[in-house]
């Protein structure tokens, strides 16, 4: 089974920190992430997509993130903890035409998705994310999905 990629999609995902990633780490934790872009299809039909991570750790210092509704984190299933989309990391892969990405998981049994968010949030997300990419402080992980 494929999915479709889509911006505000919450899929299971790897995420791995840019920290981690620097500290020579190649995979992190199964988290629940945001999709924020996704790229014009290349030649070959894959997709570069942007990912954000959501965790229960709210923002340190020099942090941006969202927090999640209750009513939103019941409609996606997560559970009654806090969570937060961090907007001061993404990381970034390749997504093939027809073919899950290594590193996304099932979110829950027979699912591949936990839903999407609604639209107002899935813009503050990506507004924000923006913003760190012009100010040059958006930390960014490149992941090799290839395995």
């Amino acid at each position: 089974m494929a999915i479709e990629p889509k911006p505000g999609l919450v899929v299971r995902y790897d995420f791995l920190w840019k920290e981690e990633a620097d500290a020579g780490l190649e995979s992190g934790k199964d988290r629940p992430c945001a999709i924020v872009l996704v790229a014009k299809d290349k030649a070959d039909g894959s997709k570069d997509v942007l990912l954000c991570a959501i965790t229960h750790a709210p923002p340190g210092h020099a942090e941006t993130a969202i927090k999640i509704p209750a009513a939103v984190a019941r409609y996606l299933g997560l559970d009654d903890e806090q969570s937060w989309i961090k907007t001061d990391q993404i990381n970034r892969l390749n997504w093939a035409r027809d073919r899950i990405p290594y590193g996304i998981t099932p979110a829950r049994k027979g699912e591949w998705f936990f839903g999407t968010l609604p639209h107002a949030l899935g813009e503050q997300v990506f507004n924000q994310i923006r913003e760190k990419a012009h100010a040059r402080t958006l930390r960014t992980v490149d992941r090799d999905n290839e395995s």
